[in-house]
């Protein structure tokens, strides 16, 4: 397991990488349409899902693999009824943070045994779970707000996950040698 986490490292990145971008998004174009925000919304969702699903199939995690399904699934509706109203975004958009942090934890606590740093994964699924509880407790906050907010995130697990794929590289470089 180690060896394949450490020869895939790149791929965490790649996912880490699209978050923070993602993230960016949000912050440059605050004044964006919602179906905007839904379609670039729904194009991460959709890439971390299958990110998640190959790896949950590759390393037969079960977590991993339905953290997957569910991004995939959040993907795809987005997709099919980008007309959404707000508040549904929101409420789907919590669920899907609640359920991927607590997949995540789960995911990690399996980490704990292979690697060091698989607290940043933990980390990351705590930030998924408290972004999904702040969006819940606060919908009708403003729109720019909660962009604000999907953006943070968004960064803020990007970076968790850059970190965790250069930990990954490390662990291949100390394998190597």
């Amino acid at each position: 397991m180690n060896n394949i986490l450490s020869k895939h490292w790149w791929v965490i990145a790649l996912r880490g990488l699209f978050a923070i971008l993602f993230g960016v998004l949000a912050f440059m174009l605050p004044g964006v349409t919602l179906r905007v925000l839904v379609l670039f919304f729904g194009a991460f969702a959709l890439v971390d899902g299958i990110w998640a699903v190959v790896h949950g199939i590759s390393q037969k995690w079960l977590s991993l693999f339905l953290e997957g399904l569910i991004g995939i699934a959040v993907g795809v509706f987005t997709f099919f009824w980008p007309g959404i109203a707000a508040l549904v975004l929101l409420y789907i958009i919590a669920a899907w943070a609640v359920i991927t942090g607590v997949l995540e934890i789960g995911t990690a606590i399996r980490l704990r045994k292979a690697i060091k740093g698989e607290w940043l994964m933990a980390l990351s699924g705590i930030i998924s779970i408290i972004f999904g509880g702040f969006v819940v407790v606060y919908p009708r906050s403003g729109a720019l707000a909660i962009i604000m907010i999907i953006g943070i995130y968004a960064i803020v697990f990007g970076i968790l996950f850059m970190i965790l794929a250069f930990r990954f590289r490390r662990h291949t470089n100390q394998i190597a040698a």
